[in-house]
């Protein structure tokens, strides 16, 4: 089977996302929330870094439960920093802890992260290849930004979009291509 140029078919863990994750549409919040810390986490490095570390990364901030990380504090923070198997970039982890308290606040005010997204999205999915930003990454960066969290430029939220299933990306080259 011919998958996307940029997975690395020597790494099962790639290969799995690609095939049973990467593109397919998804409004859960929880995973919606896990998506984005990750995604944050990748900015400056490649996705299977961070996709490798996956496991650890839901072993040290608790399961991604979001009431937990909110809360956490410079203890909880020193102790990330330790943890020799996550990313352990301070800013990234900081990021994370202020990130998570306003997707919470996103959440309330919008009923969920979902209906916020649909705000943008028009809950469409948009089909494009090649591309590594476009206007909706653009305009949700920009709000994500004004809104106050970190990490979330344009190029890290089309990732985070193609992740959630929101822009459907696999190349022409590849057996899940299509283009609508």
């Amino acid at each position: 089977m011919t998958r996307c140029k940029w997975c690395n078919l020597k790494n099962p863990k790639y290969i799995e996302y690609h095939d049973n994750e990467w593109c397919k549409p998804n409004s859960d919040d929880k995973y919606l929330y896990e998506m984005l810390i990750l995604e944050s986490f990748q900015a400056g490095l490649s996705w299977e870094c961070v996709l490798n570390k996956r496991e650890y990364f839901k072993e040290a901030f608790d399961n991604f439960d979001i009431d937990k990380i909110c809360d956490y504090n410079d203890t909880k923070v020193k102790e990330l920093l330790k943890n020799e198997k996550i990313i352990r970039n301070k800013l990234k982890i900081q990021a994370t802890i202020n990130n998570s308290k306003i997707f919470k606040k996103i959440q309330n005010d919008f009923g969920s992260f979902y209906n916020y997204l649909k705000k943008f999205t028009n809950n469409k999915i948009i089909y494009e290849i090649d591309k590594t930003t476009n206007q909706l990454s653009d305009n949700l960066s920009k709000d994500l930004q004004k809104r106050g969290m970190k990490f979330v430029g344009s190029t890290i939220i089309y990732s985070y979009l193609q992740a959630i299933g929101v822009i459907y990306s696999h190349g022409k080259e590849c057996f899940m291509y299509k283009n609508k």
